[in-house]
């Protein structure tokens, strides 16, 4: 008895304390499907003056270092450290942003850049001094630094007054396409700040989350916003209204921006339809159907493809393999039904990719060597990659249904794409499809994206689609320097610019360098070299261009309108991180205007959804749940495991509250089992 009791006694005890955890951690943790936590100092800003974006923040937003901008918090770089030029390729125009004109060339090795009166956060001026220390001192001073090879061209950079910046050149040496890149890619930063940083810290400041600041609120920026607060799993920003642009351009419409991490489709789309995201960069399966059905939602085009092309989808092959042959390359290419891609993927809102892979924007049309692409008649065509296997060898020896390689051995080749990014495994499946109607063995593989990028910078691997570095640019080299990367180490070693499946070939480098070294002003030299570029690429097909992504982008006239569109065709529609400044993405946040709705609240059965009184919510949401390729992904080394917020659910409370009262049903029930073991 006495034995028992006592048992009865710890198991009670135990269910008391952790009844007691569970309370306190109702009060102080929130789970998945609460709210987000908010600094105890800072309340939420105002919903109406608020604009939520979603699809580029996939970390907790603890980095604000511009050194570091495949890590750092989208926004970083553009909304709070600025660039000389803001890139808009809709019109192939280089905008001036910090800088006051265009560049003007005083002789052919030296550059002149006038700078805009203006000012940093902490009221000191921004000068030529900063522009010197960001292109000519940083990076002798760090080696390590991303963009430390400038060194290697500028000779040295004059600053004959406060607004007036000279760049002198090695002819020899210099990349045109890379420089002009850097001027709408690499921010400006504050001398006062981080050179003193620098000399002390030396290559620590490139592992620091923020740089001069205890914090990033206090963080000495240039840019229109500023950071209000963070938590872990969104970032908010406010306008600043001492921004030195509100002479040139005005002030932005939102006074906060709301920066959330998502996870999930279904909650994406949850959030956007009643009126709890604003701006969506998410690729949303259903958008045909949505924009039919919802005059509320925007996207750029009213009709497919609905959104800009963004990049294209190559298939990468391994050309260590030696079955990786240009003819087993073209055959490839002439069995892979694309459009089959497009409409069952993509329900029609993507395009196909040319076979030279290059997207078909204004600045890069004129360097399309059209007439040659259309001389070697790329087409879906299964019989003539049957054909060409044949004749290359490629037969099936032993009667089981798969081609042998032309030296007998067996063809069983795999194509990765990361876990979750649910396109590209769908398209994975259908190249598998089509490449087994033609007699080769492909099995697709969804590695998690930490494996996938691993095999990809190392070259491990067989077949793999990627398209990181194939957005639109000032110049098309940046992507054929970055597909046919001629310095990839070799396999084993990481290929961090490019290049993955390590294609040699000298005339190909040749070429690339010649274009590299030839100013962007002589187009009738690189029209040239680039149709000379893209016939060895028609020749060999060292890459298999597929798609074109999109940008994806989808918003709603809740709280804010003036958003881009194929009626006002002003800047690409993307918050990525990098692609403030590189697709003028600012511009948007410069054009919005809020549209005061009245707001009602409408309670369902689950939730309590707030919405504009126009506004008609669907009673349920379909949609695909996992996630996809919406924005180039952080660096492999960069990992997170926090959990996305959800659009609806259960609070931490009521589970709390849940869990409790089992646990006292449960107690009770031991209790009368023990007491009436005891009689």
């Amino acid at each position: 008895m006495y034995m028992a009791g006592s048992f009865l006694k710890r198991s009670f005890i135990i269910l008391v304390a952790v009844f007691t955890v569970l309370i306190v951690v109702s009060t102080m943790t929130p789970l998945a499907s609460a709210t987000h936590i908010v600094s105890a100092e800072k309340a939420e800003p105002p919903r109406e003056e608020t604009l939520i974006i979603g699809g580029g923040l996939w970390n907790p937003p603890t980095n604000w270092n511009p050194l570091l901008p495949w890590v750092a918090t989208t926004g970083t770089i553009g909304l709070i450290y600025e660039t000389l030029y803001l890139y808009e390729p809709l019109n192939d125009t280089l905008i001036p942003w910090l800088a006051a004109e265009e560049p003007k060339w005083l002789d052919n090795q030296t550059l002149q850049i006038k700078l805009r009166d203006a000012k940093w956060s902490d009221g000191t001026p921004v000068t030529s001094a900063d522009v010197k220390f960001t292109f000519y001192e940083l990076p002798q001073m760090l080696p390590s630094l991303y963009y430390s090879s400038m060194a290697n061209y500028t000779i040295d950079v004059e600053t004959p007054d406060d607004f007036t910046v000279i760049f002198k050149f090695n002819t020899t040496a210099i990349s045109y396409p890379d420089f002009y890149s850097a001027l709408y890619t690499i921010p400006i930063l504050p001398r006062h700040i981080f050179k003193p940083i620098v000399e002390e810290k030396g290559a620590e400041v490139l592992q620091m989350e923020v740089v001069g600041a205890d914090k990033p609120e206090d963080i000495v920026g240039s840019g229109m916003y500023k950071v209000y607060m963070t938590t872990q799993d969104a970032a908010y920003l406010v306008r600043n209204d001492d921004w030195w642009g509100k002479k040139y351009f005005g002030l932005p419409g939102p006074k906060y921006i709301k920066y959330i991490m998502v996870f999930s489709n279904q909650v994406a789309l949850g959030l956007l339809l009643r009126g709890d995201l604003d701006w969506s960069n998410f690729f949303i399966p259903g958008i045909p159907d949505l924009v039919k059905r919802y005059n509320f939602l925007v996207t750029f085009y009213k009709h497919p493809p609905y959104y800009l092309s963004a990049t294209v989808a190559y298939i990468f092959v391994n050309h260590n393999n030696t079955i990786m042959t240009p003819e087993f390359r073209k055959a490839m290419y002439y069995a892979i039904d694309i459009d089959r891609i497009i409409n069952e993927v993509y329900e029609g809102a993507v395009v196909k990719a040319n076979p030279v892979g290059l997207l078909e924007i204004p600045g890069w049309k004129k360097f399309i060597a059209t007439d040659l692409i259309n001389s070697y008649n790329y087409t879906y065509d299964p019989d003539k990659a049957k054909k060409i296997l044949d004749e290359a060898g490629y037969v099936d020896i032993d009667g089981d249904g798969w081609r042998e390689a032309p030296d007998g051995s067996k063809i069983d080749l795999e194509i990765i794409v990361p876990y979750g990014w649910t396109d590209w495994m769908q398209a994975a499946i259908i190249i598998a499809d089509c490449l087994k109607a033609v007699g080769i063995k492909v099995t697709p593989s969804f590695p998690a994206y930490g494996l996938y990028s691993d095999k990809m910078y190392r070259g491990d691997f067989d077949l793999l689609i990627n398209n990181f570095g194939s957005y639109g640019s000032i110049s098309p080299y940046l992507v054929y320097n970055w597909l046919l990367w001629p310095d990839a180490p070799d396999i084993g070693e990481y290929s961090w610019s490019g290049n993955f499946g390590r294609y040699r070939n000298e005339n190909v480098t040749e070429l690339l360098e010649n274009i590299s070294y030839t100013p962007l002003t002589d187009e009738e030299r690189l029209k040239k070299l680039y149709y000379e570029l893209e016939k060895i690429f028609l020749d060999e097909m060292p890459y298999i261009p597929l798609w074109c992504n999109g940008y994806w982008f989808q918003a709603t006239t809740f709280y804010w309108t003036g958003w881009p569109t194929e009626e006002n065709p002003y800047t690409i529609p993307v918050s990525w991180s990098g692609r403030w400044t590189a697709d003028a993405g600012l511009l948007v946040l410069l054009h919005l205007k809020p549209t005061h709705p009245t707001i009602t609240t409408t309670t369902t059965t689950t939730t309590t959804t707030t919405v504009p009184p126009t506004t008609t919510i669907p009673p349920t949401i379909t949609a695909t749940t996992t996630a996809t390729t919406t924005t180039p992904p952080p660096a492999p080394t960069t990992t997170t495991t926090t959990t996305p917020p959800a659009a609806t659910g259960v609070s931490a409370t009521t589970w709390a509250i849940i869990i409790t009262i089992i646990i006292i049903i449960i107690a009770i029930i031991l209790w009368l089992y023990y007491r009436r073991r005891l009689r």
